[in-house]
C-alpha cells in the first residue's frame, strides 16, 4: 500500500510538473537557441562584365560592409562596379571568395592587389582598404586570375 502511494504521489507531481512546463516557455533554455537569419541579398551595385553585358552577384550587408559575393563569377574577364543611380559608394565594400582561388586585383582610386589564402573551406571575406575608392570614384574594376 505504501509502494502504490509513493507511485500515484510521484506520477500527480510528474503530472504536475509537466503542466507548469508551458508556463517556462518564455525562458531563454541554452539549447534552444536560435539558428541565425541567412542574409538578405541586396542590389547597392550596377555590376557589369569588362565587355559591357550586366550580371548578378549576390550582395548582402554585413554591419555597415557590403559585401559582394564573387565565388559565382566566371573566372575570365574582369566586372566593372558602379554605384546604382542617385545613390553613392557604400562606405566599406568587401568581397567573397572562395579559398585557393588566385589573386584579386581592384582598380579603382588606387590599384590593389589582394592574394586569397589558399587553405580552408569558408568563404573569405576581403575588405577595401578605406583609401582605394572615394565617393566620387566612377567605378571599381575587379579582376580575379590564378595565383
Amino acid at each position: 500500500m505504501a509502494g502504490l502511494k509513493r507511485h500515484l504521489v510521484a506520477g500527480l507531481l510528474g503530472l504536475a510538473l509537466l503542466c507548469g512546463c508551458s508556463h517556462f516557455s518564455g525562458l531563454h533554455w541554452p539549447w534552444s537557441h536560435k539558428a541565425p537569419a541567412a542574409p538578405t541579398p541586396v542590389v547597392e551595385l550596377n555590376v557589369t562584365t569588362e565587355s559591357g553585358v550586366a550580371t548578378s552577384l549576390p550582395q548582402y550587408w554585413k554591419r555597415n560592409t557590403l559585401v559582394v559575393d564573387l565565388r559565382g563569377a566566371s573566372d575570365a574577364g574582369g566586372l566593372i562596379l558602379k554605384p546604382r543611380p542617385g545613390t553613392q559608394w557604400p562606405v566599406r565594400v568587401a568581397f567573397r571568395v572562395a579559398p585557393g582561388s588566385g589573386v584579386l586585383e581592384v582598380l579603382a582610386d588606387q590599384r590593389v592587389v589582394m592574394p586569397i589564402a589558399a587553405s580552408g573551406t569558408q568563404p573569405i571575406d576581403l575588405e577595401l582598404a578605406a583609401d582605394v575608392y572615394t565617393l566620387t570614384t566612377a567605378q571599381i574594376i575587379v579582376r580575379r586570375s590564378p595565383g
